[in-house]
């Protein structure tokens, strides 16, 4: 049996969080909403245009493990950092959340993540992955894997070739311990570099998919959500799809229903960055619990609309009593 309830592999960097107007944005050359990589020379001419920020243990999958922790599950991370500030600061954060940390060692630097927070609560984020680029199969710890009912892998992540096969022999290494594995589309974009491959994984490799609307519907190719659904759908596998303030759209195999789950009241909507990842840490959550669907969904637009009322991507209260009505 496993004695732990997710393992997730991803980037592990720091975020650095500033306010910036949409003007500002556009005038870096920036795609707003979006996640761009670059080196970092490049990070820091953007930055210099918006001075000061707050630095937070980041990365997408990250987060989710953090916000995993907080509502008590017994939870993993493998992630590589360099041996300098920003990787101490990234070790320091995650183990004092009781998150079990595989950590990768490399040279040279740390990652880090310009957060652009605008008015409206959007962030555009530049990122630049330093160590965490280099990821590769013999980084992973098998064993963390195998002991994990799912380990949930992070799309931004496929933009490198090391770390694809990283992934590649993390599936297998679950799938071979009879354990389930999850991934994340992450960005629009993403999937826009990587369709075809994304969409093989969904088909062949996958157990749970993670995205939104925008994600699903390019990876499908379509314009229409509805669509895009029947056209993902296959048997075994479980796709949630999050809609911002219209909740998520969740459902399993061919021909199942498909549960329209709306968000509870009308959150405070201060900064969106890491809604996606809270999300998927409440669905994992009661999903390893036992819990329907629907109730998954259910946790998972709660954990969403408490780290969207605060700055920064992990939670700032503890989940544990959020949960209890939902597992």
């Amino acid at each position: 049996m496993p004695d732990l309830d997710v393992c997730g592999i991803g980037s592990a960097l720091v975020d650095v969080l500033v306010e910036a107007s949409v003007k500002t944005v556009e005038a870096c050359g920036l795609v707003k909403g979006s996640m761009q990589l670059m080196d970092l020379e490049r990070a820091e001419e953007v930055h210099a245009r918006v001075p000061g920020g707050v630095e937070r243990s980041g990365g997408s999958v990250a987060n989710a493990a953090a916000g995993l922790a907080s509502l008590g599950a017994r939870t993993g991370f493998i992630g590589k950092v360099a041996d300098d500030r920003f990787g101490a600061v990234f070790e320091a954060d995650l183990t004092a959340l009781g998150v079990e940390f595989g950590r990768a060692n490399g040279t040279g630097a740390t990652g880090r993540c310009l957060i652009l927070i605008t008015p409206d609560a959007d962030r555009t984020m530049c990122t630049t992955l330093g160590v965490a680029a280099t990821l590769g199969p013999d980084d992973l710890d098998d064993g963390l894997i195998a002991r994990s009912s799912v380990t949930y892998l992070e799309g931004y992540l496929w933009d490198e070739p090391q770390a694809k096969d990283a992934f590649r022999r993390a599936i297998t290494v679950a799938h071979g311990a009879g354990r389930r594995v999850a991934m994340s589309m992450s960005d629009p974009f993403c999937v826009e570099r990587h369709r075809g491959e994304f969409a093989a994984l969904a088909a062949d490799h996958l157990d749970i998919l993670f995205g939104n609307e925008a994600e699903l519907c390019s990876l499908m190719e379509v314009d229409d959500l509805a669509e895009a659904v029947r056209r993902v759908r296959r048997p075994g596998l479980l796709v949630s799809v999050t809609r911002g303030p219209l909740g998520a759209w969740v459902f399993e195999g061919t021909d199942g229903p498909v549960a329209q789950v709306p968000v509870e009241g009308s959150p405070d909507v201060v900064d969106t960055t890491g809604a996606g990842d809270l999300f998927a840490a409440g669905f994992l959550y009661g999903l390893c619990r036992g819990s329907d669907l629907e109730a998954c969904a259910r946790l998972g637009n709660l954990t969403a609309s408490e780290v969207i009322s605060h700055v920064g991507a992990r939670p700032e209260r503890d989940l544990g009593t959020l949960a209890a009505a939902y597992v």
